[in-house]
């Protein structure tokens, strides 16, 4: 890269990074939010620093091409990536660079150096450009997210590339198997963060993948890798072979987009129908939510349901943290509860699910969980206490609330992941005023039973984890209501990608869904995934509308993510053969 262009792009980069920064701070002054300009601020700041260490980076003549290829696949899986562009077909080619750049790099000296730089730059760029939002809630949170998701990403990437050297035969299975492997594990762990996962691309179009209902968002993940496969050993191949690559890759992209088309077009809805009013009460969370008296809320909850509610209306549905902080033995004492269940003496059948904060005030005997807490009153005594992000059922006449505490939690606010190994970090996350405790969760999924049936009381982030939200389907919930607050994020993508997320759990259970967001966007999911009733964002409102209640099994509720099952056996396998190979060159 010539001298003049590289200081013109850290000018340009650092200037616009610059400005960003100066405009977050000054509406953080003015309790203003920050829209887009995170994305800004990071891509500035991400281009600086790179183009500033460009030339230790490597010193090889053809870097500044690699570098543009890699810019290429950062590019193409970001902007393949929901609400970024509308067209998820360019996921299709987001590896293809990558791994012409591995072919490249394979065998040159300091090719596996070089190769780590260029994806971990392209994984970044992929990153920023499709969750730059984190940035909106907490700018630090967005930064630590963002870098470290880049870095697990090159993980899977890198054990490929050492695998070539190794096993050449089998490389390519490995370059799937890690993959799929890295996705489904970023389901599982503390430190979870699987909103990138590749199947995830076709969320914002469902009647494309209609056939999730038998392998979950990890065929979708696969058919990403397979096509980008193909592409690659397309350009890299004669022509001869070219030929019968162009037409394995029609065929690969076109079969399961027409499969799918079928399906969505003869798909039947399922099951007798309930009628569902969502409540989105629109409190800005920043600087609004928790701030406003709790029975000013009540106020417009109540007046936006009695505008759609009547007889022969079986739910209404508030969002998450709508009500509370209430202890949980006294649920029914609370004030605003009972205003609530005010208003449903009138509608017997009515049944209100809504999400609360909690927490649970352990009595003298009674088992403490692991999330336990201890704090001193007034009168020396210890009190041992957990606190929980919940959500609840009341109708007229109830005698015990039932409750589902949320059990996916967000890493860092909800949840401080290995606590017991990063002990030592627990004084300074006190000082900082947080928990390394944790919120408190549940083993397993719960129902909430009403007259017209059985629905999955869904919480947040808890609709990203496909696998997971079978659970509720398993325990015989005939339909989701996924009660969440995207608030946090401002007007930006991470709320639409959270919704059409929810289109994917859809179709995966054929579970129809009734989404109730703080402020933008709740709506009704059929069971092909269809979003229906779509709110705007910022605005007080209530819709109304028919779901259908399902008690078909299918068959990934059954067996749920097997693709990533084999992938991980078959990834075990490889490393094994791997480490035995070199064992044996050794000896």
């Amino acid at each position: 890269m010539k001298a003049g262009i590289r200081w013109s792009g850290i000018a340009a980069s650092g200037l616009l990074s610059a400005w960003m920064g100066y405009e977050m701070h000054a509406r953080y002054q003015a309790d203003e939010l920050w829209g887009y300009r995170t994305l800004l601020f990071y891509l500035g700041l991400w281009f600086f620093g790179i183009l500033l260490l460009l030339p230790r980076l490597s010193s090889a003549p053809d870097f500044p091409k690699h570098f543009a290829w890699s810019t290429l696949a950062g590019a193409l899986l970001g902007l393949g990536f929901p609400d970024i562009l509308p067209f998820p077909l360019l996921i299709f080619f987001g590896f293809v660079p990558l791994l012409l750049l591995e072919s490249k790099l394979a065998d040159s000296p300091g090719g596996t150096r070089r190769l780590y730089v260029l994806s971990y730059h392209a994984f970044l760029l992929w990153n920023i450009l499709s969750t730059y939002w984190v940035g909106n809630s907490a700018l630090g949170a967005g930064i630590f997210a963002i870098m470290v998701n880049s870095f697990l990403m090159t993980l899977p990437f890198m054990a490929f590339h050492l695998i070539r050297k190794r096993l050449p035969k089998l490389a390519y299975a490995g370059f799937f198997s890690f993959w799929i492997t890295f996705e489904y594990l970023h389901h599982q762990w503390e430190l979870t963060w699987p909103w990138l996962t590749l199947g995830n691309s076709f969320a914002e179009f469902p009647a494309l993948v209609q056939w999730y209902e038998y392998t979950g968002v990890f065929g979708g993940t696969l058919w990403v890798l397979l096509v980008n496969y193909l592409i690659f050993k397309w350009i890299k191949s004669n022509q001869g072979f070219a030929q019968k690559t162009s037409f394995q890759i029609a065929a690969i992209v076109l079969l399961p987009a027409v499969v799918s088309l079928w399906m969505y077009s003869t798909y039947e809805e399922k099951g007798p129908s309930a009628e569902v009013v969502v409540i989105q009460p629109n409190y800005e969370p920043h600087y609004e939510k928790f701030t406003i008296p709790s029975s000013l809320q009540i106020d417009r909850f109540l007046e936006l349901s009695a505008s759609k509610t009547g007889p022969e209306t079986d739910y209404l549905v508030f969002p998450e943290s709508s009500i509370g902080d209430f202890e949980t033995h006294e649920l029914k004492e609370e004030p605003d509860v009972q205003r609530l269940l005010t208003f449903l003496d009138a509608y017997p059948n009515l049944r209100l699910v809504s999400g609360a904060n909690a927490y649970t005030i352990f009595r003298r005997g009674e088992e403490r969980s692991a999330f336990v807490r201890t704090t001193v009153n007034n009168w020396g005594d210890t009190l041992y206490w957990e606190r929980s992000n919940i959500a609840l059922q009341l109708h007229a006449g109830i005698e015990e609330v039932p409750i589902y505490k949320k059990s996916k939690l967000v890493p860092g606010p909800e949840n401080f992941p290995y606590r017991e190994l990063l002990f030592m970090f627990e004084p300074l996350v006190n000082k900082l005023g947080g928990t390394t405790v944790g919120v408190a969760t549940q083993p397993e999924r719960s129902v909430f039973t009403g007259p017209a049936g059985k629905v999955a009381p869904v919480i947040c982030y808890e609709s990203v984890f496909g696998e997971f939200f079978t659970g509720y389907t398993r325990k015989g919930a005939n339909a989701a209501f996924i009660v969440t607050n995207d608030g946090w994020w401002d007007n930006t993508a991470g709320h639409r990608q959270h919704l059409y997320f929810a289109s994917l759990r859809a179709i995966e259970n054929r579970r129809a869904i009734a989404r109730s967001a703080n402020t933008g966007i709740s709506a009704f999911i059929n069971q092909r995934g269809d979003i229906l009733q779509a709110t705007r964002y910022n605005e007080a409102t209530a819709i109304k509308g028919e779901i259908q209640l399902n008690d078909v099994i299918t068959f990934y509720v059954r067996w749920g993510d097997l693709i990533a099952r084999i992938a991980v056996f078959l990834s075990i396998l490889l490393v094994l053969n791997s480490l035995s190979k070199r064992l044996a060159l050794k000896s």
